[in-house]
């Protein structure tokens, strides 16, 4: 079974993951990966997974997350963490964003699990400049 196919446009859809992969490097989270999972998951278009260094680092990256998501017209639909705060999930529905503990990613193992998943370049080219920092504001949702 494949998802119900997205509205919104694909290249914007494209363009938000990109920038979203990138931030969450711009903000120091590690072993970034963003997959294409068009055809292949029920749940979104793009999935980026990341490690974070902390439960408040996470958190921080989330929220930096969202103000993105309104600056490009990708608004979060949820944001959810685990018990731990060893797992956040921050749900663009297009795209889906996991910051874990490195341990957290390790058990749940997505790269795994979406092997076949074509892994999607996100880096910038040399000399690119990283955007703008944005306003955290404070997210009281998770």
């Amino acid at each position: 079974m494949t998802r119900t196919r997205s509205q919104t446009d694909p290249d914007k859809v494209r363009v938000f993951a990109i920038e979203a992969a990138r931030l969450v490097s711009d903000l120091k989270c590690d072993q970034v990966s963003l997959l294409d999972v068009r055809g292949r998951s029920q749940v979104c278009e793009y999935m980026v997974v990341a490690n974070g260094t902390s439960d408040r680092q996470t958190r921080s990256v989330a929220d930096s997350l969202k103000q993105l998501g309104a600056e490009l017209g990708m608004d979060r639909w949820k944001r959810d963490r685990d018990s731990g705060g060893t797992w956040i999930v921050a749900d663009f529905v297009d795209v889906v964003v996991h910051l874990f503990e490195p341990g957290q990613r390790a058990w749940y193992d997505l790269d795994g699990l979406w092997a076949d998943a074509e892994r999607v370049t996100w880096k910038r080219p040399a000399g690119e400049k990283a955007r703008k920092s944005v306003r955290v504001a404070a997210d009281d949702d998770a």
